[in-house]
Order: C-alpha cells, then structure tokens, then sequence
C-alpha cells in the first residue's frame, strides 16, 4: 500500500541525508493504516512537488513521543545538530500532549529507495 505525507524541508533533507531513519506521527486513524512493507511518498513543503518514496521497514508504538525519544539517539530520529528538547517541541506544536493520550504516537521506521 502507498501513502503520501508532508514533511517540513528540514525533516525531508534529514531524510535524505540518511540521519532520519525514523519518521514520527500521531497514530490516529490514517496512520493506523500504515503496515511493514507500505511505501511511504513523502512532499516536501511547501510546493509539495519535490518528492521521495521510502520503505516501511519497522513500526515502534508509544505512549507519548517524549517516551520514543528516550529509547532513541537523537541522530536517528532527525539530526545531531538539534537535541531532543527541540525536537519535541516541534512535535507538539502539530500533536498536543492531548492528542497524543487519545491516539499514542507511531515512529515509522523508514529506509530509502
């Protein structure tokens, strides 16, 4: 199954760099479809022409991103040159700690192709 998402243009070049091996989301309904072996297409903004598909090679359920992020480096989930503290406060900017308790959060392990 393939699915399209939107990345900032710095979460899509940290992608492509290969430091991100691991997108994170909410796992609400959209992402509840997301399985081992998907193809994920991924837009960056804000065009949304530039693309790149990836595969889903792994699926980590969690509580809370903060809980995600205690059990991985940093360099895996974005990029060495932010810490974990930005980075999680960028993630709730889009998903409330409310949202986050209603659904649990999905990291999506990912690898290019």
């Amino acid at each position: 199954m393939k699915h399209t998402l939107k990345l900032k243009p710095k979460y899509f070049e940290y992608i492509n760099n290969g430091t991100k091996r691991i997108e994170l989301r909410l796992y609400d309904e959209k992402r509840q479809k997301i399985n081992i072996g998907d193809t994920i297409i991924f837009q960056k903004e804000p065009d949304l022409n530039t693309t790149m598909k990836v595969e889903v090679i792994g699926l980590l359920r969690y509580n809370t991103f903060e809980d995600l992020l205690e059990d991985f480096d940093i360099e895996i989930i974005a990029d060495k040159s932010m810490t974990k503290q930005e980075l999680l406060d960028v993630l709730e900017e889009f998903y409330t700690p409310e949202k986050q308790k209603q659904y649990g959060i999905l990291g999506i392990r990912i690898k290019k192709i």
